[in-house]
């Protein structure tokens, strides 16, 4: 059996087993075991079958662009060839405008979501 055989056939052997709780808002962390299983890292999407005997299979989902996102950069391509006149450089003032313009603004990613953030 060659080495990448023998890793499947130990991943398809191994049983990983790991629970997380709901918050108040519905929302869970995967366990770091899981992420590891799954090479799972920040904004990596997640696939979820639900069986009809109620098992659960959670997968690492592929990404698929985001329409939005697309239609945005071809027209921001299309806009950047028909006026090229119009692309302007980040300067240092302009990096220190914005700079100044969020100085004192830390986000807090514990904080509670609006209760309408959901719908």
């Amino acid at each position: 059996m060659n080495t990448a055989t023998e890793s499947q056939a130990t991943m398809q052997a191994a049983t990983i087993e790991d629970s997380s709780a709901l918050t108040d808002r519905n929302q869970t962390t995967v366990p770091a075991s899981i992420r590891k299983a799954l090479h799972l890292g920040r904004r990596d999407r997640i696939r979820y079958e639900v069986r009809s005997n109620g098992e659960v299979v959670m997968s690492r989902a592929e990404r698929s662009p985001d329409p939005a996102m697309a239609s945005f950069l071809a027209f921001l391509e299309q806009d950047m060839q028909a006026h090229p006149q119009n692309i302007r450089p980040v300067t240092a003032s302009s990096l220190a405008e914005a700079q100044r313009l969020t100085a004192g603004m830390e986000p807090d990613l514990d904080e509670a979501l609006p209760e309408d953030d959901d719908e």
